[in-house]
Formats: C-alpha cells, structure tokens, sequence
C-alpha cells in the first residue's frame, strides 16, 4: 500500500494524495476511509472533505467505480493487479486532530484522509511527501529516506501524524533506552532548558510508576496558534497538541496548560493506546466503537495527568490543587450528574460528541471519570491499609495489555475489588453505572489525605442568586449556563438569550454589577432579554439565598492527624506542608 501526498496551490487547501493498491486478486475491492479517529469518540465523516475522486489503472486508464456508502467506494478490478486512486483532501482547519495546508507546513492526521481495504488493514504501508527540500517532517513513523516513511500496517499509519514544513523547532532527551522529540510548529520563542527539564521529569514519573514503556522513541508534536486554543489527541508513539497564543507559551497558566496536556497525552500511551477496553479491541473505523469505560480510558489518564506533575514536582501546590478546583467546579456547574452516569455518557459521547447544546444532559467522561478514580484509588488504600493504590490497577491492567489481553468493565471491578479486599459493588453500581450524588464520597476521600473540600458563595450575584452564568462582553451578554429551577429559568431565560438591559438600564456588559447593586435593596429585577428565536421581551427574576453555583475547591486541613500525613505522603510522593494550607487566588 503506497500512499504520496502533494499540493499544487496552498491557498486552495486541497492536498493531494495518490494510493496505489498492489497485488490484487479479487474481481471487486471495496475502498473505505474512516468515520471516526481514535482518540475523539465521535462521528468525523471526513469524507465530506474529498472533492475531486478517480481511479486509474497501471497504464492510466481510467477505472469503474460505485460510491456505495457515505464514505466507501466499490471498484471493479476484474483482470487488474494494480490500480491508482487519485484524490484531494480539503484540509483548512487546524487542531490536534485534522489535516491542514498553508505556505508555512503540510500536516497530516492519516485517519482523515487515507483510505484503506478492510481485509489489507494488516499489510505494510508506505508514504511519500512531494514538499519543498528545505522541509523537515516531524513524525514517529519510520524513515526510509528524508520523505519517505513505512507504517508496519495500516493501523500504525492511521495512529502516527506528521508535520512537513521549515519552520519545525527541535529538540529531544533520553531516558534511559527511551528516547524523546519535541517538535514545535508556529510562532512561539522556546526556553529549551526549561521544557527538557520539566518534560524529563514528568515523563520519568511515568515510567517509573509503570515500571516500563513499550515504545523505543515518543514524538510531542505542537502546533502553536496565535489565538487562544487547547487541544491534545493521543497516539502510541506520539501526540498532537495544539495551544495558542504563541507569545504566552512559555509563562503563566497556558504553560502551564502546554504541561498539563502533554502529561495527559503521554500517559495515554500506556491507557488507551496499550491498555485497551474489549469494545476497541482492535479498532473499527466503519462505525462507532461504543464502549462505557470512558471513565477509564480518558477519567484515569485525567486524574493521572495532573497527578504525576505532581508527584514529580514539577507541579507544586498551588498548580495542582488549582487543578483539582477547576475539575470539581465542572463537576458541580454540570447538572447532567442527576440524569445521566458516566457509563451512559461515554456511550453516548458518539450521539453529540463533546458539544453542549443540550444543557445538563450528561456529564463528562473526563471530568466525572477524573474524580472517581480518585475516590477509588482512595478507597483502595484505605481498605488496604496503603498496601495498594490505583497504581496497583493500572499495572495490572498494562501486564494484561503487554500480551494482547484487552479488559472489560468486569476487569476493573474484579481488580479494585481484590486490592481493596472488600466489594466494592456499592460504588460502581450507585456511581459509575448509576448518577447517585457522591458528594459524600468525595469529602471523605479528601479527608483521607488530609484535606477537605470546600464550598463557597459565588461573587456574582447572577450565578449566586439567580442561577445562571454569562458571558460579558462590551457588546453583549450572554446566557452560557441557567440552572433547573432557577430564578433565571423559572423566568423564562435559557441558553444563548442575550440580556439587554436591567430596571430600564443598557447594560452593555455591566449585567453582573448592576445585579449586585440591585440585590442589595430589592428583592427582584426587571431584565429586557432577547431570546434565541428572536422575540424581545421583559421578564422579572426574584432573588434567592446564594446557593447556586458555589465556588469549590479543596485545601489541606490545618491540623491533619498523623494517620492523613502519612495518607497524604504516600498518596502524592511529598511532604504534607502544614504552613501551605490555603490555595491562594482560588477564593
């Protein structure tokens, strides 16, 4: 399988790509692209970016050809031992997993645009890049020459992006026999010392902590944006990670970001890409590969993300715990929690993918699934009396993976339960399978390593006493979040209306604080509110206590006991701080 990738005008965005099919035998092929890519658990219909599409023989004729479904192509090959499919692929949009052209690179996620042979899935692949001589490719594929590579099958090809272009910064570091690349692309200046140091040290933790990594060499491909953008997909022997602006990549909270994601994405090397769910085992790219363990595969590669910049020290308290604030602030402002559990929501991921526009209708398979493993890891040492953690699942579970053994939900049940040495049938039956509020259990767990979970009154006035939040801009004011029964939902607002004006007042912008001023001496407001099918109206919203979108967080208790210092220590790898005991800036 030959597959050469060539452009004629960047400002087109089309790239071209050339299959060459070898070796037939049968009087029909079926051609099919993939409907989906691993890593985002939803339809990507990439067909619909194929504009110009024939077929040809070894001599240039041309070849018959069925379109037969929204993304598979019938050929007639009868008495043809080869034939060449030519197409063009319309690549103009830029994130971690698409495919995209311009003067400065071409880059290129195989599972968009790379059509395969379901029966030739297992064959060699080669690809050829006709691009100009001053580029470098950043890739984990191997090299046959400077623009020439070979994937062991299609498989590896699908799973190893790459990145043509002269403007590629590079850098690399070893661990051991392990060797590591750093590939930027896009406007940023690079303190090198710096990113080798922390990425080193991040990278290391997770070797450590999983005693081995089955790949020779890792790839971190960025891609750096002038706009402000977040965005990691894994792949086995490398990932693409997309963040902007460029000027503030190396300083402040999008560092620390760039850290966090690619910790994340790395660890998905072992969890997903190595460690794999039955349902994905091996992948089908026809159709949707449902599978309810995304509290596993994306909830436990989000609690170790951050915890292993943690433990390692590149995270300090206030990095993590800031962390651990923002994943339970989605957790609370999400009222999917009451409608739908994890395991139903990583089903369901492949009905409206990653999009909210039917609010609090499930929950994140990240963000839920983070905390839960939290709460398990944390109930596995107590039970055990620290003789086991999370950690003693994860290796399990890589041991198995190491000879082809893929696991199920009865796995992952089976081994929490044997390294807590109790049944545990209470918390996946009521949490993980069920949506029973485990605020209870995410208390104790904090107070088991010597913290507690903290709960405070919203500043603003509109989240605290009406129930919704906003989107201030100097123009506009949007409804982004209204909760159920809601001051504001029980007046009729709801997502996207736009708020126009407060007791007669144009508020350009000012909602939240002509709120707060109001509150203070009446008991309700009047608010002029363009809605999202176009009517403008005026409704009234009462004032209630403040008990709508409170501010959560966890701090470190004042006085731990010896037994949570000890829980602590041996649950993050570090010393229990008593002096560092309020997370500064959350409150």
């Amino acid at each position: 399988m030959k597959y050469t990738f060539s452009y004629s005008n960047t400002a087109s965005k089309y790239i071209n790509i050339e299959y060459t099919i070898n070796a037939i035998t049968q009087d029909t092929i079926v051609l099919s692209l993939p409907l989906w890519r691993p890593g985002r658990y939803e339809m990507g219909n990439f067909a619909k970016n194929i504009q110009h599409f024939e077929i040809k023989d070894k001599k240039g004729n041309k070849v018959s050809y069925e379109k037969i479904t929204k993304s598979t192509w019938k050929v007639d090959t009868k008495d043809l031992d080869t034939i060449v499919v030519q197409y063009n692929y319309y690549a103009a949009i830029l994130h971690s997993g698409s495919t995209y052209l311009d003067d400065t690179q071409m880059y290129v996620n195989p599972c968009n645009c790379c059509l395969y042979i379901e029966d030739r899935l297992l064959e060699p692949c080669e690809i050829t890049l006709q691009v100009p001589t001053t580029y470098e490719v950043a890739t984990s594929l191997k090299a046959v020459d400077k623009y020439t590579f070979i994937a062991e099958d299609f498989h590896e090809l699908a799973d190893s992006p790459f990145i043509a272009s002269a403007t590629l910064q590079h850098n690399s570091f070893m661990i051991n026999d392990y060797t590591f690349h750093l590939w930027f692309q896009g406007i940023c200046k690079l303190d090198w010392s710096k990113l080798l140091t922390d990425f080193f040290i991040f990278a290391e933790e997770q070797i450590t902590t999983m005693k081995g990594l089955h790949v020779s060499e890792y790839h971190f491909l960025f891609q750096i944006v002038p706009y402000n953008h977040y965005h990691g997909v894994e792949h086995l022997k490398n990932t693409v990670i997309t963040l902007g602006p460029g000027y503030e990549l190396m300083r402040g909270t999008l560092y620390e970001d760039l850290l966090g994601v690619a910790s994340h994405e790395f660890f998905h090397t072992w969890n997903i890409k190595k460690i794999r769910p039955a349902d994905m085992f091996p992948y089908q790219y026809d159709k949707e590969n449902y599978s309810k363990l995304g509290y596993i595969y994306e909830g436990l590669t989000t609690y170790y993300g951050d915890l292993f910049l943690y433990r390692s020290g590149v995270f300090n308290d206030f990095d993590y715990f800031k962390q651990i604030h923002l994943t339970l602030q989605k957790h609370y402002d999400n009222y999917g929690r009451f409608h739908r559990s994890v395991a139903e929501s990583s089903i369901d991921n492949w009905i409206d993918g990653y999009n909210n526009d039917i609010p609090h209708r499930k929950v994140s398979i990240y963000t839920e699934g983070s905390l839960l493993c939290f709460i398990l890891d944390t109930l596995i040492r107590k039970n055990s009396k620290e003789k086991y953690c999370i950690d003693d699942i994860t290796r399990s579970l890589y041991a198995n993976a190491l000879q082809n053994i893929p696991y199920t939900d009865k796995t992952i049940q089976d081994l929490a339960q044997e390294y807590a040495g109790i049944s545990l049938e209470f918390f996946f039956k009521n949490y993980v399978y069920g949506y029973e509020d485990y605020e209870a259990l995410l208390i104790d767990a904090f107070n088991y390593i010597g913290c507690e979970l903290v709960k405070a009154r919203s500043r603003k006035m509109p989240e605290a006493c009406l129930g919704m939040k906003l989107k201030e801009e100097k123009s506009k004011t949007i409804v982004t979040i209204c909760l159920p029964n809601s001051p504001a939902e029980k007046a009729g607002l709801g997502l996207g209306d736009e708020l126009l004006a407060i007791n007669g007042i144009d508020i350009k912008g000012t909602f939240s604080s002509w709120c707060k001023y109001f509150q203070e001496s009446d008991k309700s407001i009047k608010v002029l509110i363009s809605t999202t099918s176009g009517l403008v109206k005026e409704v009234e919203l009462f004032f209630e206590e403040p008990i709508y979108f409170p501010i959560v967080y966890a701090n470190k208790l004042r006085k731990p006991t010896n037994e949570q210092i000890q829980a602590f220590y041996s649950w993050s790898k570090r010393s229990l701080l008593l002096a560092d005991n309020m997370i500064a800036g959350v409150v």
